[in-house]
């Protein structure tokens, strides 16, 4: 089991940024894999963003060139950098996380991960 605590949502204007935050306590899988999803009111929960024990990252397209995901040295915190947001960048942003079981890419489905934030929400007004 791992508890995942996210932070640095909030309410921006069109093209500003925010970074999120993740951390990680619990068990530390040696092989995993570390993932942003978001979700709309009304609509699923997509992947956003996800990176593994080895360091590649995978991005949704709605996202390629203006979010960054990164981790720490310790590999116990992944952060997501949001620049040029956009009202449609709008929603609930989860953390999540599991082991070498997962298919680490932004087209893993929900339920492939074990491990879930409470999420952090992220508004961005036109």
């Amino acid at each position: 089991q791992v508890d995942l605590v996210e932070s640095g949502g909030g309410s921006v204007q069109a093209g500003g940024s925010l970074r999120l935050y993740c951390g990680a306590n619990g068990v530390i899988y040696s092989s995993y894999c570390m993932a942003w999803y978001r979700q709309a009111p009304g609509k699923d929960r997509e992947g956003v963003a996800t990176i593994d024990s080895e360091g590649v990252v995978t991005y949704a397209d709605s996202v390629k060139g203006r979010f960054f995901i990164s981790q720490d040295i310790t590999q116990t915190t992944v952060d997501l950098q949001m620049n040029n947001l956009k009202p449609e960048d709008t929603g609930m942003y989860y953390c999540a996380t599991d082991g070498p079981r997962v298919d680490c890419t932004v087209k893993a489905t929900v339920d492939e991960f074990n491990n879930w934030g409470q999420g952090t929400q992220v508004t961005v007004s036109s």
